[in-house]
This record gives structure tokens, sequence and C-alpha cells, in this order.
């Protein structure tokens, strides 16, 4: 007796999930049903996708549980808050302010500020640790571009050979 029996709509949309998504859990957890449904054995398939016996009855439990929800929505994650990234909040007005003042005012050797030095200085004023990712992430709030200087290498003159004597 198979574990799970699906039809052959959801068999069609897992199939399509498999073959044309991004996200990897929604392709692993279409892989455990439709592999469910084609009669293959609970430990060959964990063993396949590189998940254990009871991960895979939690998907097959979740996808019964939402029968009311479109197929993608059934092994779909359901949205989550997450932690309030108050780091990256009270480090924005921080480096807000050192980014109108030069690096040199603060005894750095640099015309430009990087994130090594913003973040140390962001550590001196807010007494706490802040990881570089975090002052990325306030960069890229404040919408704070900069381009890399370019080496031009010097071009021949338009009148090379004269020069050359040719």
């Amino acid at each position: 007796m198979s574990l799970i029996q699906l039809s052959s709509y959801a068999r069609n949309v897992l199939r399509r999930i498999v073959h044309s998504h991004s996200d990897a859990r929604l392709i692993r957890r279409a892989q455990v049903l439709l592999g469910l449904d084609a009669h293959e054995g609970v430990s060959h398939l964990a063993q396949r996708v590189g998940r254990s016996r009871q991960t895979l009855y939690a998907i097959v439990h979740r996808y019964q549980e939402r029968r009311a929800l479109p197929v993608i929505d059934r092994i779909r994650d359901q949205p989550r808050a997450g932690r309030p990234g108050t780091k990256r909040a009270r480090s924005l007005s921080v480096i807000r302010d050192l980014l109108t003042r030069s690096p040199a005012a603060y005894h750095y050797r640099s015309a430009v500020w990087t994130v090594p030095m913003l973040r140390r200085q962001v550590q001196r004023r807010l007494k706490c640790s802040v990881s570089a990712r975090t002052v990325r992430r306030a960069l890229h709030q404040l919408r704070y571009r900069f381009k890399r200087p370019r080496y031009v290498y010097a071009s021949r003159p338009v009148h090379w050979q004269q020069v050359k004597g040719g």
C-alpha cells in the first residue's frame, strides 16, 4: 500500500515544480511526494534525497493537512517574520554620519571608506559587535554606491610611427 496517492493534476503540478522551479526546498518536497506516489520505498527515497525517513513522513503529513490549499502552497514553507534587524537599524544613523566625513578624520590613511573601517567605527560607537554583512546591508539600504578606480594604461599616441622614426 502506498503512503500517498496523488491525483493526476497534483502529479502534473509537482512534475512541473521539479523541472522548472528555482527553490530547492520545493523541488525536494515535490520529488519526495512523486517518489512515494510511485511506490518507492521510504528508506530508499530518504537515502536518495538525503533526508531522514521522519522528514519524509512530515512532508506527507503537511501535504495532507493542507488539503484546502493549491498544490504548490501545500508544500511551500509558511511565511515567518524572523528576527528583527535591530543592529542594522541602530547602525544606519552611525554609518550615515560617518559617510559625510573623511576617513582621514579618524586617522585612516585612505580617501574612501571601506567596510572594515566602517565596521570598526560602528562597533566603537555602539559598543557592540557588528558584522561586515550588517554594514553591507546598511550601505545597501542607504543606496550607497561606489566604483572602484579603474587603471587606465597609457595608449599609443596618434602619431606613434613618427615618434619611432617610421
